[in-house]
């Protein structure tokens, strides 16, 4: 790619829809006009309809009026039980769930894991087997109470330690975003395994192997994660620091703005943790502003970020991201792309459980060389391929990290907003 040249301005239609300090996008649109005609919420789409779903979200259609989200947590049968504190060699579960997905506020918003608006619609079930503090069995996992509900037996032939099995109620997301739900659905997703990931690694647990391969639309994506072992017996992990309990228990997305360029050290970190983490569908680059606006994607050896595209991309970023004006000054954005499309569902779920996880990681990766970040997860006709000359409809934008020079608000000051990841 180097030496080609951004063409890109604001969407010939001249879309642009309003955005605010609570949302990635409102609009005045009737979201009836927009649901299917069986009734289903937007959102909640048979598996065939995945690719019409996601080519609905990309358009510059504005979602309609919010509707209700519903409740927070399924309505698991039986009585909850807590969680009990591990036994020697014991997998924590406990505070396992309190580093990736507990609740820590009485409303349920403010997690560990970052979720569109603040809604969180995944849900977990735990497969555990032996080597838990909980009992061999399913167990429903209620976040704001931090407590279980056993569901039954675990199925014949459970390894030890746990399996997190993520799937999604889409009327909490849908009940502000309307059509343009689905991605974020599966960006969502995607975090949540992140976070489940970064939760085993802080803990000392067996090393913990996501599921992102998108074959299934039930659950959607898993974490599979095994009891500690011995002293020294661990496999070995990437050179990645494993993070703090503290890290992940104040991780927040940074209000905008989010201004002054990262260092090239911190930005090729950051391009390195997406890279290492997006899986084979996806391409990562990094938008960046003067002195020399453009794009630049990591160095085959890694060591540096390399110029792959001249021309200012931030503007045309902030109109593509619903709107969002505050993009356009940004440090510098991080842009999955990929996803084109005649993607089957498995290509279109893999993609993006794969982007939020990777985005998640980038995020942990910023934060630790002390730089603003905030994740952005709806995109409208974002066609970056497009945009550098190639043919349409085969590189779209799928998730992205805004990146500033400095994270310039205390973590005990932050609270949630209802903007994407």
């Amino acid at each position: 790619m180097e030496g080609k040249h951004l063409r890109v301005g604001r969407p010939a239609d001249g879309a642009h829809p309003r955005a605010d300090t609570d949302a990635d996008a409102d609009a005045d649109a009737d979201a009836d006009a927009h649901r299917p005609a069986d009734g289903r919420h937007p959102g909640e789409g048979r598996p065939e309809d995945l690719a019409a779903e996601l080519a609905l979200a990309r358009s510059s259609l504005a979602p309609g009026p919010d509707t209700p989200a519903g409740p927070a947590v399924p309505a698991w049968p039986g009585p909850s039980c807590p969680i009990p504190d591990p036994g020697p060699a014991e997998l924590d579960l406990g505070t396992l769930l309190r580093l990736s997905l507990a609740a820590s506020d009485a409303s349920g918003r403010l997690r560990p894991t970052a979720s569109a608006g603040a809604l969180h619609p995944v849900d977990t079930e735990l497969v555990v087997g032996t080597g838990c503090s909980l009992p061999p069995g399913r167990y429903g996992y209620d976040p704001l109470r931090h407590r279980v509900h056993r569901l039954g037996r675990q199925p014949d032939g459970t390894p030890p330690g746990v399996t997190a099995e993520l799937s999604v109620t889409a009327r909490r997301t849908a009940s502000h975003y309307g059509h343009r739900a689905r991605p974020l659905l599966l960006l969502d997703t995607g975090h949540a395994a992140a976070a489940l990931f970064l939760a085993a690694r802080a803990t000392g647990a067996g090393e913990p192997e996501p599921v992102l391969d998108g074959a299934a639309g039930h659950p959607l994506a898993a974490v599979r994660i095994a009891p500690p072992g011995p002293a020294g017996s661990s496999p070995s992990r990437s050179s990645s620091r494993t993070p703090t309990h503290e890290e992940l228990l104040t991780r927040r997305s940074t209000p905008p703005p989010l201004t002054g360029p990262p260092s090239p050290d911190a930005l090729r970190a950051v391009l390195a943790a997406a890279v290492a983490a997006g899986g084979d569908d996806l391409r990562w680059c990094a938008a960046v502003g003067p002195p020399e606006p453009g794009l630049v994607d990591l160095a085959p050896d890694g060591t540096a970020p390399r110029r792959c595209a001249a021309g200012e991309a931030r503007p045309t970023l902030a109109a593509w991201a619903a709107g969002q004006a505050w993009i356009a000054d940004a440090g510098a954005v991080l842009l999955a792309r990929g996803c084109p499309e005649d993607a089957d569902a498995p290509h279109i779920r893999r993609t993006h459980l794969r982007a939020g996880f990777a985005v998640h990681l980038a995020h942990l990766t910023a934060r630790q060389h002390g730089l603003a970040a905030r994740p952005v997860g709806s995109w409208q006709r974002a066609d970056l391929g497009a945009a550098l000359g190639a043919a349409p409809g085969r590189d779209w934008i799928v998730h992205a990290l805004v990146l500033g020079g400095v994270r310039h608000m205390p973590a005990a000051s932050r609270r949630p907003s209802r903007t994407p990841p």
